[in-house]
C-alpha cells in the first residue's frame, strides 16, 4: 500500500469533512461493476480487502480508493468487424456501402461488441491529512489526480481542496540547488536529473546515476538550460524525484521505514494500519519541509470552492473533466 508517485492538494481544514461526513457521501456513490453498453464504471471502495467502510480514519487522516473499469475494445476490432458486415453486404444486394451507412453500421456493431469487450480495472487510492491540510493522491498522472478530487468533489460539494502554489516556483528552485551543488536542509541530492533548454530548440538532458555535484551540471544551467526533474532522498528515509509541477515521481520508501512499518505484527489488520500511519506521518512530513525549502505557499494556494485553477508553474495542471475513450 506503500504510495509511489504523489500528487498533492491543500485542504482547507475548517471546511474538511470528518469521518462521519466523508462515509455517509462515499457510501452513496459505491463502485459498480462496468455493464452494458457503458465504455466505464467509477466508484469508491473499501482501502483494502479486509476493509468494509469506503473511509479508513487513523490519527487524523482518511483514506480512500477510487476503483475505475473501462471496456478494453480496440478501434482496429471494430473496423474489421465493420469491413466484414460491408463486404457481406456488398456481395449479397450487389451495390456499394455509403459513407453515411458505414458510420451506422459502426455505431450498431460497437454496440453488440460492448457487452462482450474486456475488462480493465485500476483503483487509486488518496488519504486527507486534516492535521497539516493535505489531499495526498497517489498519482504523478495530473489527469488521474484530478479526476480522484472532482469525484470527491462530486460526493461533497464544494469539495475544499485547491492546487499548491509556491513562492519559489519547483523549476527555479531546483535549478539554483543544482548550480549551487547542494539540496536544501533535510534533503541530499540523489543521482539523477532532467535539464531543458528554455530556448527555441528545446534540447533536453537526461542524466542518470551521476554525481549531480558534477562541473558538467553546472555547465548546462549556465548555458540556460533548467531542471525541470532532480532526484532526491529527504532524511534517508525517502527517495523520489521532484518535478517542476510540483509533483513527487518513483517515490521508494527506503529499508527504515520499510523495516518500522513490518515490527508491528503478522497479521494484515495490524500490518495495513501501521503502514499506513507510517507513511501518512513521513508523507506529511515531507510535504510540508518540501513547500518549506520553495519558500512556502502563496496567498493564492488556500483552497477554496473555485473550479480547479489552470496550470502554471508550481502547480498541477487541471485536467479536463468528461468521459474517457479506451480506445483512441
Amino acid at each position: 500500500m506503500w504510495f509511489r508517485q504523489l500528487s498533492f492538494y491543500r485542504l482547507n481544514q475548517d471546511d474538511a469533512p470528518n469521518n462521519e461526513q466523508l462515509s455517509a457521501a462515499l457510501e452513496k456513490r459505491p463502485f459498480q461493476h462496468c455493464m452494458g453498453l457503458d465504455w466505464f464504471s467509477e466508484g469508491w471502495v473499501p482501502a483494502a480487502g479486509h476493509l468494509d467502510a469506503p473511509v479508513y480514519a487513523v490519527r487524523g487522516c482518511q483514506m480512500v480508493s477510487l476503483r475505475r473499469e473501462d471496456k478494453v475494445l480496440p478501434a482496429s476490432v471494430i473496423r474489421d468487424f465493420v469491413e466484414l458486415k460491408v463486404a457481406e453486404i456488398e456481395d449479397k444486394e450487389l451495390r456499394k456501402v455509403g459513407r453515411k451507412e458505414k458510420l451506422a453500421l459502426k455505431e450498431q456493431i460497437t454496440d453488440d461488441l460492448l457487452p462482450r469487450a474486456f475488462v480493465r480495472s485500476s483503483r487509486m487510492s488518496a488519504f486527507l491529512d486534516t492535521r497539516r491540510g493535505w489531499l495526498m493522491v497517489d498519482s504523478a498522472a495530473a489527469s488521474k489526480a484530478e479526476a480522484l478530487v472532482s469525484k470527491l468533489r462530486e460526493a461533497l460539494p464544494p469539495f475544499p481542496a485547491a492546487l499548491p502554489r509556491t513562492k519559489i516556483a519547483p523549476h527555479t528552485a531546483m535549478t539554483d540547488w543544482l548550480a549551487a551543488g547542494e539540496a536544501p536542509a533535510g534533503f541530499e541530492l540523489d543521482s539523477d536529473c532532467e535539464l531543458k533548454d528554455s530556448g527555441e530548440n528545446g534540447a533536453v538532458v537526461r542524466c542518470a546515476r551521476i554525481d549531480l555535484t558534477a562541473d558538467e551540471i553546472r555547465q548546462h544551467i549556465a548555458t540556460g538550460k533548467q531542471v525541470t526533474r532532480v532526484g532526491l532522498i529527504w532524511q534517508e528515509k525517502i527517495r523520489f524525484q521532484l518535478t517542476d509541477m510540483l509533483q513527487l515521481k518513483r517515490l521508494q520508501f527506503l529499508d527504515l521505514l520499510q523495516d518500522e512499518a513490518s515490527q508491528a505484527g503478522d497479521d494484515r489488520e495490524s500490518l495495513f494500519e501501521a503502514t499506513f500511519t507510517l507513511m501518512s506521518e513521513e508523507l506529511g512530513e515531507l510535504v510540508d519541509a518540501l513547500v518549506a525549502a520553495l519558500g512556502g505557499l502563496e496567498d493564492a494556494s488556500s483552497p477554496t470552492a473555485a473550479a480547479p485553477q489552470t496550470a502554471a508553474p508550481g502547480t498541477v495542471p487541471a485536467a479536463a473533466e468528461g468521459a474517457e475513450v479506451p480506445w483512441g
